[in-house]
C-alpha cells in the first residue's frame, strides 16, 4: 500500500517538474524576445551612446544589467508571493487535516537559490539581444527613427 502511494507521489512530482521545466524555457525565450524588442526600440539611444564614446562592452553591459534587475525583481516577487500564499494554505491544511505538523514552507536557502536561478536564467536569455545591441553601427543607429 505504501509503495503504491510513493509511486503515485513520485509520478506527480515528475509531471510537476516537467511543467516547471517547460515554463522556465518559455519564460526565458519571452525575456529574450522582450529584451530584443527593447534593443530595437532603443536603437537611437544605442547610437548616441556609441557616438559619445561608449564601447561595445558598455552597451552590452547596460542591457545585461537590465535583464539581471528584471530577473532579481521577478525572483524576489515570486518568493514573496510564495511566502504570502503559505499563510492561507497552511490554514486550509490545518483545518482540513487536523494535523498541526503538516505545513507548507519555503526554506530560506531554497528561496535564495530560486532568486539566483531567476537571475541566471534572465541573464542567459538576455545575452543574445545585448550582443546584437553592441554590434550596432553608431552611424546607422543614429539615422534610424
Amino acid at each position: 500500500m505504501m509503495s503504491s502511494v510513493t509511486t503515485i507521489i513520485n509520478a506527480i512530482s515528475y509531471v510537476l517538474i516537467a511543467f516547471v521545466a517547460v515554463s522556465l524555457i518559455v519564460s526565458s525565450i519571452m525575456i529574450g524576445v522582450i529584451t530584443l524588442i527593447s534593443v530595437q526600440e532603443r536603437t537611437k539611444e544605442i547610437g548616441i551612446l556609441r557616438a559619445i564614446g561608449a564601447s561595445k562592452k558598455n552597451v552590452s553591459s547596460m542591457f545585461n544589467a537590465e535583464t539581471v534587475i528584471i530577473g532579481f525583481a521577478s525572483g524576489l516577487l515570486g518568493v514573496l508571493i510564495t511566502y504570502l500564499l503559505c499563510i492561507p494554505i497552511n490554514a486550509i491544511l490545518h483545518a482540513l487535516t487536523g494535523i498541526g505538523n503538516l505545513s507548507a514552507i519555503l526554506p530560506i536557502h531554497v528561496a535564495i537559490a530560486l532568486v539566483v536561478i531567476s537571475v541566471l536564467l534572465t541573464l542567459l536569455s538576455g545575452i543574445i539581444p545585448s550582443r546584437s545591441a553592441a554590434k550596432k553601427d553608431p552611424v546607422v543607429a543614429l539615422r534610424t527613427e
